[in-house]
């Protein structure tokens, strides 16, 4: 059996303008939104609705995971109010469909954390989660090494996705 310490180092270099990177201790998805709209590509931005947002995973769990939440700063789903829920969902179906438009996944994994006992990483602005999946996704890196390959940039999936959401 391979322990933490057998393993072997993952190149990723990008990983460091995050590690060294100033934080701004605030709320990410609010200065994403607060953004203006030339900077919506570095922000990997893809939608803005009247009431939320669609963004990209800039951690992903899988090529094309996206993020829907509203622009109000808010924890839980009983907090927004019925314009805003019908956009969260609205925008989730339009992910689901650029999705399968642009990457063909076999399903989708959608789900909102709420609370970090849930798994919510960010726990005071609430968020969905689209994870595309493909049959055989789950391969050797994640059992045997403890990665996982995202096997394309960010940029080069926000660009084929963007257009989905004109």
């Amino acid at each position: 059996m391979t322990t933490r310490n057998d393993l072997a180092p993952l190149w990723a270099p990008w990983r460091m303008e995050y590690i060294l990177g100033e934080k701004s201790g605030g709320c990410f998805l609010c200065d994403i939104a607060r953004a203006p709209a030339r900077r919506d590509r570095r922000n990997l931005l893809l939608c803005r609705g009247a009431h939320g947002l669609v963004v990209m995973n800039r951690y992903p769990y899988n090529n094309g995971h996206l993020l829907v939440a509203p622009y109000r700063h808010v924890r839980g789903i009983e907090e927004l109010n019925a314009a805003e829920r019908a956009e969260w969902m609205d925008l989730t179906a339009r992910a689901v469909a650029a999705l399968r438009a642009t990457m063909r996944p076999d399903g989708f994994n959608v789900g909102v954390n709420l609370g970090k006992v849930a798994g919510a990483g960010l726990e005071a602005h609430i968020h969905q989660h689209i994870v595309p999946r493909w049959n055989g996704d789950t391969n050797f890196m994640p059992v045997v090494a403890g990665v996982k390959v995202i096997p394309q940039s960010l940029l080069s999936a926000y660009d084929q996705l963007r257009p989905h959401f004109g």
